[in-house]
């Protein structure tokens, strides 16, 4: 049985699409990972063999003044999950993010890469993956990026719903990196889950293949819907943000590359056949 963290979450309700509840019991807020004793008790009283931890604290600009939620949630949660991880000897699958990184490669960012984040969100999330690599039994920490679906608030709801509002929009071209098709993720990391051995404890980076600007990503969601809107590219100075976003985020997938035996598909091709089942 798999346990889903965060269940709730964008994530995790996508995995709700592909798993079923004899396969996976899906939890949200009502499991608090913050809480190690409600965990414990949760897994002692059921036959876990792999947890999927998708709970997070994802609102990076508000973190910048909610540093100690933010902290509570993407540091102590994983140092929680860690220690039952060690404890009950289960596997921890747990997302993290590009945002580790400051931005300022020049080519994509191996897992091996100096890490240096530029926003709280971005240090709550390292230290949760310190904790990981510390105290959990076998784990899996796999860092993604721009992740989107049809599920809740994330880029592509958002710019769908504001190009069919309004008549232009300008969108930010200088910060790189590559849109993750949460999907594709989801179906990556049940693909991974047999491949972690005990007592073996590694970073993995997913995203899809390719390369863009969020610039890149609006038109191409506005032009595949076939959206009457106007795009003007704009420097990131033109979109000033309480928290710092990393410039340059590409990931290397060599690594992930390796352990799946399914190819990673190219962002365009996913987000097409997102909008084309819409």
């Amino acid at each position: 049985m798999i346990l889903i963290t965060g269940a709730n979450g964008q994530l995790g309700q996508v995995i709700r699409t592909i798993l079923s509840t004899e396969e996976a019991i899906f939890k949200g807020r009502e499991l608090d990972i913050t809480d190690i004793e409600a965990l414990r008790e949760f897994v002692s009283n059921h036959k876990i063999e792999a947890i999927i931890n998708t709970a997070a604290y994802t609102a990076v600009d508000l973190a910048e003044t909610e540093s100690a939620l933010a902290f509570h949630i993407n540091s102590l949660g994983a140092r929680n999950l860690a220690l039952i991880s060690q404890e009950f000897q289960i596997k921890l699958i747990h997302i993290s993010t590009d945002y580790v990184f400051d931005g300022t490669n020049y080519k994509p960012y191996t897992e091996q890469d100096i890490t240096n984040p530029m926003s709280v969100y971005g240090k709550s999330k390292l230290e949760g993956e310190k904790a990981v690599l510390e105290l959990a039994y076998s784990a899996y920490i796999i860092r993604t990026s721009w992740l989107y679906s049809g599920f809740g608030k994330n880029f592509l709801t958002n710019i769908t719903r504001l190009a069919q509002e309004r008549d232009s929009l300008s969108i930010v071209a200088d910060q790189i990196g590559t849109p993750t098709y949460a999907p594709d993720l989801a179906r990556a990391i049940l693909e991974l889950i047999p491949t972690l051995q005990p007592h073996n404890k590694q970073i993995l980076h997913y995203s899809n293949q390719g390369v863009a600007s969020w610039y890149d990503f609006a038109y191409e969601i506005i032009n595949l819907q076939h959206i009457d809107c106007k795009l003007t590219p704009i420097p990131t100075t033109s979109y000033p943000t309480p928290a710092t976003r990393p410039y340059y985020s590409v990931l290397d997938k060599t690594l992930v590359t390796s352990l799946l035996q399914s190819p990673i598909p190219h962002w365009k091709t996913s987000l097409t056949q997102h909008l084309a089942s819409e």
